[in-house]
């Protein structure tokens, strides 16, 4: 396989794969509310996922690199099939919670291995390629996919009846057709190079979890690099509560309404997300001229005033055109960061350490919802923005090692390690 045969695969499976996300996100709670459940309940009901995630992120992470990125993403979008059948006839507060468990086990299986297979597909072809482009391209792909079954929702609910199946549920099952659609692609288009203990199979992978998880973890206590890229990630979950929660409670404030709040962020929602694709697809070029490392210290930077902005801009367009210009910096920033995580593993590692990334993100997230929530009800929404801010222009500083890598090694090519 070419690198970029390897590159056209994976933006084809990264489409099948958050075009449903798109589809289904409007509905995460119309849905459930739809069907008799209180508000408190798809509360209670969702936590599951995350806990879920939470618990089965790095024994997920080390059986990717274990068994095979293949089966695991087989078995990814296997659950991931079965959650949204699920979610189509779910009608009681159990039934949901079921919903959500399996969608936690969906997560868990399917943080990692797609962008573990594609680098390790493409350094294998070319050792010294610019890992950079083909992930900036899936991250542009990923928000055109998500916008665009934003909108697609909207207007399946609003113009197609189906007889018999609830105007809610339409989005739904399309979005069950098109997981369908991406476990097929993914036993046709992602194939493993043959395992060096011969045929691997899930119990033999199964005892070796342990200790790819344990090797994952020396890997970074060893590296100058990996630590400080694992720490930005819990400034980015903390901080990113000011425009995944927070831009909804700061129109409410600025136009007195939450009815018409709600109105003005479905659509800025899928804008959004157009703005992030923008956003990682001018990734390349700005890397080409300035490296990977600068970029990712000017995005956290830029990141932390687009926020500043959302939260002291006057009116409704001033908010919007400060959360529209966080999701550009916002898309830029994930391919850039993942660039430089990827540099410093190889693929015995690979997806244990994205685990270690994405695992960062739940409590850190967590705490920003308790703390910057918290500061929005006892002083204003703008100063949780601000605080919310500062603490994503703070990660800037933990890139300085991986600029000191790339400055004395730029020779080296890029996917090996550098962790002495």
């Amino acid at each position: 396989m070419t690198a970029a045969q390897a590159r056209r695969r994976y933006l084809v499976l990264l489409a099948l794969r958050w075009f449903p996300v798109g589809l289904s996100v409007p509905l995460t709670v119309l849905l459930p509310l739809d069907r008799g459940l209180t508000l408190a309940e798809v509360g209670l009901a969702a936590s599951l996922q995350g806990l879920v995630v939470l618990v089965l992120e790095l024994p997920t992470g080390g059986l990717s690199d274990s068994w095979g990125r293949r089966p695991v993403l087989i078995a990814a979008s296997a659950v991931a099939v079965v959650a949204m059948a699920a979610q189509v006839v779910a009608d009681s507060f159990w039934m949901f919670a079921v919903v959500y468990a399996l969608q936690g086990i969906y997560r868990a299986l399917d943080s990692g291995p797609l962008d573990s297979w594609y680098v390790d597909a493409t350094l294998a072809a070319d050792p010294g390629a610019r890992l950079e482009k083909g992930l900036s391209e899936g991250a542009t792909v990923v928000g055109v996919a998500i916008a665009a079954g934003a909108l697609a929702t909207g207007g399946v609910v609003a113009w197609v009846e189906v007889p018999g199946v609830p105007t809610l549920v339409v989005p739904i099952a399309l979005a069950l057709v098109v997981q369908l659609a991406g476990l097929v692609a993914v036993a046709l288009l992602v194939s493993d190079p043959p395992h060096p203990d011969g045929r691997r199979t899930l119990r033999a992978s199964l005892r070796q979890v342990p200790a790819v998880i344990v090797s994952g973890v020396r890997l970074v206590r060893r590296s100058r690099v990996l630590p400080a890229l694992l720490a930005v990630e819990l400034s980015w979950g903390f901080g990113m509560i000011t425009f995944e929660a927070l831009l909804p409670v700061r129109l409410a404030e600025q136009v007195g309404d939450r009815e018409a709040a709600a109105a003005i962020t479905g659509p800025a929602g899928a804008a959004a997300w157009l703005a992030s694709a923008v956003g990682a697809a001018l990734v390349p070029l700005v890397t080409s001229r300035f490296g990977v490392a600068r970029t990712a210290i000017s995005l956290r930077l830029l990141q932390g005033l687009s926020v500043v902005g959302m939260g002291l801009l006057a009116g409704p367009a001033g908010a919007i055109a400060g959360y529209l210009a966080t999701y550009v910096v916002h898309g830029a920033a994930n391919p850039a960061h993942m660039t430089l995580l990827h540099r410093e593993v190889d693929s015995g590692q690979r997806s244990t350490i994205l685990s270690m990334n994405s695992m960062l993100a739940q409590p850190a997230g967590s705490l920003g919802l308790v703390v910057l929530t918290a500061i929005a009800g006892g002083w204003s929404v703008s100063g949780a923005m601000v605080v919310g801010a500062v603490v994503l222009a703070l990660a800037a500083p933990l890139y300085l090692p991986a600029l000191r890598a790339e400055s004395t090694q730029d020779g080296v090519p890029r996917g090996g390690s550098r962790s002495t």
